[in-house]
């Protein structure tokens, strides 16, 4: 490793491949990205197929480098999610394959609740068929799986949306391989398996799928180990081929769907198919795409200031982190002239936070779930008034779990907040933990451009080691409120920003 680093400022072009092989990758090691990032400016990902996971050529090493942008790859990847996921277009059919219904058990509840139809083509099918009632040989039921069933047969059921199922399968003999006939869905002998899609459910998919505007395919044709097959995704691919040739919107996800699609396809292009059906089944069930959060300017958002607030003119306080909400609340009550917007990536809890703003008829305090890291800048800068005021208050200081392996305090967040802050504006920073608040005082120092200083106040008004006694807004949040009530000390401080570097 250490070779290739030395020689690096030598070369112009440096390729690494299968880096995600690599424990240290895997493990999202910080020494590992750190040395990935050495003499490096600006990262851009361009490997939309790993987004969803947690590396350190991905995640970790958006901690070290001075931008972090998404390539051109990347970037259709995002626009295919978000084709997936509008509903511009109706009817909108999913076509799902594969197995594992337990994994995907969220993103079926998802797709039942945007789509206007289902169609099994894989093993999945038969869980879904013994919800029905349907009769299914046992040994091909996933049993963990059944409770799951049940209730997405419900949820459909519930907004009455039609659940297409095989009729029937070409089948394999367990004791002779290679010798394959067509059997009733509903009678499956003893001694036989499914290996594809039989002729009648194919024909009845065929014109079921004609009166749809909108169709995605994700997952395999498939429903055991075998190898064998009758052609049926291959047909599949050659029906949904000839319905996009009609205008119909298609997307095609995972690698055999892709492959079947591009081989009997003369419309399969790089903007209608997603090789890693992984990346989308996380999405579908609502899950954070790490290598998307790590990025600068991930998720473009567009604000409409005008229905969140009364008057968007407003001075506008920022919570970076706002949990249950308690600090913001609080300051929309004291400071109605203000607007508050908390930015917090547990969306449950923005959720909370957005019913009780609905509820209480608030229209100076809003609440946005997102990686403040990522989109802080996108966020902010399309807002009419000044930014007067942004508190980060007790981040989490375990980056060894999954879900903190990228540091919320990056360097394009404090250079978005050292850019965005009006001039006379504050940073107010604070943690239970020491060590945390000295960590956040030294990258506001290191990346705030010489913009953001530490307040001069009052030295009765400062502990030892220059912490702030009292929080100077008189406005706890819910965490702080916790610390004292356990009789231990906050670590406080507050920065300006100079009225000459507005």
């Amino acid at each position: 490793m250490m070779a290739w680093i030395e020689k690096r400022t030598e070369l112009d072009i440096l390729l690494l491949e299968n880096i995600s092989q690599l424990k240290d990758d895997v493990s999202n090691c910080q020494k590992f990205a750190q040395q990935l990032s050495f003499g490096v400016d600006i990262f851009v990902n361009d490997s939309f197929s790993e987004v969803h996971k947690i590396l350190a050529s991905t995640v970790g090493i958006a901690c070290f480098c001075s931008a972090c942008i998404a390539g051109f790859h990347f970037q259709l990847g995002l626009s295919q999610l978000e084709k997936i996921n509008r509903t511009d277009k109706k009817p909108y059919v999913a076509i799902i394959g594969g197995g594992n219904l337990i994994d995907k058990a969220a993103a079926l509840h998802f797709l039942a609740s945007i789509c206007d139809a289902l169609v099994f083509v894989g093993e999945m099918a038969f869980q879904i068929m013994h919800a029905f009632g349907l009769p299914v040989p046992i040994k091909f039921v996933e049993r963990k799986g059944l409770k799951q069933a049940h209730a997405i047969v419900e949820a459909a059921k519930a907004r009455n949306i039609e659940i297409v199922l095989p009729k029937d399968f070409w089948c394999i003999n367990y004791s002779n391989p290679h010798q394959m006939e067509i059997s009733s869905a509903s009678s499956i002998l003893d001694g036989w398996k499914p290996v594809d899609l039989g002729p009648s459910t194919l024909e009845e998919i065929s014109s079921f799928l004609s009166k749809f505007k909108k169709i995605m395919w994700i997952g395999p044709v498939k429903f055991s180990s075998s190898n064998l097959n009758a052609g049926g995704a291959s047909k599949l691919a050659a029906m949904i081929d000839a319905l996009s040739q009609r205008n119909c919107d298609v997307s095609i996800v995972g690698k055999m769907a892709c492959d079947a699609f591009h081989g009997n396809s003369s419309s399969a292009t790089a903007e209608n198919m997603i090789q890693n059906a992984s990346v989308v089944w996380e999405f579908l069930k609502g899950r954070n795409l790490p290598g998307l959060l790590a990025l600068d300017r991930a998720y473009p958002f567009e604000m409409d200031w005008k229905s969140i607030y009364n008057d968007p003119d407003r001075p506008l306080v920022v919570d970076i982190g706002s949990g249950n909400g308690l600090f913001l609340f609080g300051m929309a009550r004291r400071r109605k002239d203000f607007n508050s917007l908390g930015l917090e990536i547990n969306r449950k809890l923005v959720k909370r936070c957005l019913d009780h703003v609905s509820q209480s008829l608030m229209k100076n305090v809003h609440f946005v779930a997102t990686n403040a890291t990522s989109t802080f800048r996108s966020i902010i800068s399309s807002y009419p008034g000044r930014l007067v005021l942004v508190s980060i208050q007790c981040p989490n200081p375990d980056f060894n779990k999954p879900e903190h392996r990228w540091r919320m305090l990056q360097r394009s967040l404090v250079e978005a907040i050292a850019d965005l802050l009006a001039s006379g504006g504050k940073v107010f920073l604070q943690s239970d933990i020491e060590e945390v608040a000295i960590r956040m005082k030294e990258e506001f120092s290191k990346y705030g451009k010489g913009k953001l200083t530490v307040e001069n106040l009052d030295k009765a008004a400062i502990h030892q080691g220059g912490w702030l006694k009292e929080n100077p807004f008189g406005i706890r949040s819910d965490w702080e409120q916790h610390v004292l009530d356990r009789g231990d000390p906050m670590y406080r401080l507050c920065l300006s920003k100079s009225e000459s570097s507005g």
